[in-house]
């Protein structure tokens, strides 16, 4: 297994900050020979010039512009390692860090995240990919919590919790103006183009399972994981798009898209997906909790508005 010389590593980060080998050595009470060669062995591990060396100034290379986010990354969770065990006051703001898994609706993404970053809680670190890769990423304490439409197995011992933030209503939208055919629903769907969610999606599973029941065969003219990807197709006119209400509820609130259909027993759940803690993030709790409230009082208030 290979390890990184942290020291070499550091000797870097602070050279990258003071912006010269001299001030660095100045600051770290070392000769500049030293510091030298010690930066040479960190590039030669590495495999890449961290700095340009043209004339007396020193400019971070490409490769050194990414290893020094990586630096500053881990000394600062170093700082808040200390921090945390010795019960000290942070300077700066709490990191949360979330992952979202990447077909989720970005309105739903942007309405969890804004209020922290309004009330200046805490810096965040957002970054999506599938399920399972997330889910790794969470319990190896690299992420606090996951954001997803589907809950995690909580049938094997991993240490997974699943906070349900809210359930909501599935619709048909389409661009107007649009007229229902004069057949009771599901029937008036055959012939009718449709967009949906993707096969590997609960939602779609339903909704393939309800046309089923009613024998009626869709005609689809798109499918796609991405939920923004399937608002904006919904805006060109190809057909009607299967999706929660908040997927476009600024395309509906502008009547740029209009509900065709509330698809009966048909909702969408939302889950943050947390791993049990021995130090905790005490920000989560107080953020899924508001995040909830929020959320029903969002969607109640437009059904009594219906």
């Amino acid at each position: 297994m290979e390890w990184l010389n942290y020291n070499h590593l550091y000797y870097f980060w602070m050279i990258a900050r003071e912006g010269s080998v001299t001030r660095a050595a100045k600051q770290l009470r070392l000769s500049q020979s030293t510091l030298s060669a010690q930066l040479k062995q960190l590039e030669d591990n590495l495999g890449q010039p961290l700095f340009d060396r043209s004339g007396k100034t020193l400019k971070l290379t490409a490769s050194g512009q990414v290893a020094f986010q990586y630096a500053n990354h881990i000394f600062e969770s170093g700082r808040e390692l200390l921090d945390t065990f010795r019960n000290r006051p942070v300077n700066r703001l709490p990191l949360i860090r979330v992952g979202a898994v990447s077909p989720l609706s970005k309105n739903l993404q942007y309405d969890f995240l804004a209020p922290i970053l309004q009330a200046a809680e805490a810096r965040i670190v957002a970054v999506q990919g599938n399920l399972s890769e997330l889910l790794v990423e969470l319990q190896n304490h690299r992420l606090d919590l996951v954001l997803s439409d589907m809950a995690a197995r909580t049938d094997q011992p991993t240490g997974l919790t699943n906070h349900l933030l809210g359930e909501m209503p599935v619709f048909l939208v389409g661009k107007p103006p649009y007229r229902i055919p004069k057949k009771p629903f599901p029937a008036w769907l055959a012939g009718v183009p449709l967009i949906l969610p993707s096969r590997q999606s609960t939602l779609r599973a339903e909704f393939d399972t309800l046309l089923d029941r009613a024998g009626v065969v869709p005609e689809i003219c798109a499918e796609a994981d991405d939920m923004a990807l399937i608002r904006l197709l919904a805006l060109s006119g190809a057909g009607l798009a299967l999706v929660p209400e908040i997927v476009v509820q600024f395309e509906l609130e502008d009547r740029k898209l209009l509900r065709v259909e509330c698809v009966a027993g048909l909702t969408q759940k939302f889950y943050a997906i947390t791993a049990t803690r021995k130090f905790a993030n005490p920000l989560i709790g107080r953020v899924l909790l508001r995040f909830q409230d929020w959320l029903r009082k969002k969607f109640a208030a437009k059904k009594s508005a219906r």
